[in-house]
């Protein structure tokens, strides 16, 4: 049973991400499923026109290679190559080169990891990567956190979209802190906003979509899942509820109760009094 079909198509809004068009707001990584064909269906069942890929990762487990890239290129998606592990901006830089490559793609999602412990970004050298990558062509998603500072030189640098983490990537922890995620969405009201890393339940996806957020982008919590294939189409659903709630205006909260149902001026019935004649 087809799930996604159900989502009404209004709601498919379109975004672009240097200028190609997109209609799936889910980007899902292909790293830690059970089988590639389990990857290959939750990929289908996601509904998602977008897949990164980790040249380090794969090609240190010998996957990257004709079978694998055939695979991908039957799901009939974008590639988004990235450049997981790396440390240093010069080892970024040289993994996106050799990514664009082997796959033919100018898109490369930047990574450069400052802590083994939290695998937070380096935002020293992300800034440096992204400025010598989009100097020699490349078309950069950074992997970021809510730093305003750093997303402010990385748009400098030619950047186009921004990547801040919810939370350190694996964790599942949702969003850690939505006060300055909130900040950034307001901040860079123009420039698309994907939310990457510690997505741990389709709520933490809603959640990021509410706040405005053009995108998410997750892995481990499809691909660890029980199951992954219903999980990818859970993602995919609550991804379509949180950008349709948003556009529809969700309601303030408030500190006092007010009552859904007006009482002055509406007639007041005794249940058990007798009729009058």
């Amino acid at each position: 049973m087809n799930l996604i079909a159900k989502v009404p198509p209004d709601t498919q809004d379109e975004l672009s991400f240097y200028e190609q068009a997109v209609s799936s707001r889910m980007l899902l990584g292909t790293a830690l499923y059970p089988s590639p064909q389990v990857m290959a269906d939750a990929v289908k069942a996601s509904g998602c026109q977008i897949v990164t890929v980790s040249l380090r990762r794969e090609s240190a487990r010998g996957k990257v290679g004709a079978r694998f890239l055939e695979l991908i290129n039957s799901l009939d998606v974008h590639v988004l190559p990235n450049t997981a592990g790396c440390r240093t901006a010069k080892e970024a830089v040289t993994t996106a080169q050799m990514a664009r490559e082997l796959f033919g793609s100018e898109w490369i999602k930047l990574e450069v990891i400052a802590n083994d412990d939290t695998l937070q970004p380096d935002l020293f050298g992300l800034v440096e990567a992204a400025e010598l990558l989009n100097k020699d062509g490349f078309k950069v998603f950074p992997y970021t956190t809510e730093d305003l500072g750093a997303a402010e030189r990385l748009v400098a640098a030619g950047c186009r979209v921004l990547m801040p983490w919810g939370a350190p990537i694996g964790t599942g922890r949702g969003l850690a802190n939505p006060y300055a995620l909130k900040t950034m969405r307001n901040y860079f009201p123009g420039v698309p906003l994907v939310v990457d890393a510690g997505i741990g339940a389709p709520s933490h996806a809603a959640e990021a979509m509410e706040m405005g957020y053009d995108a998410v982008l997750l892995n481990t919590a499809v691909a660890r899942a029980a199951d992954p294939v219903k999980m990818a189409t859970a993602f995919a659903m609550a991804i379509e509820a949180g950008r349709m709630a948003y556009q529809s205006g969700l309601m303030e909260s408030r500190d006092m109760a007010a009552p859904s149902t007006p009482v002055a001026g509406t007639p007041f019935f005794d249940l058990g009094a007798p009729p009058k004649r």
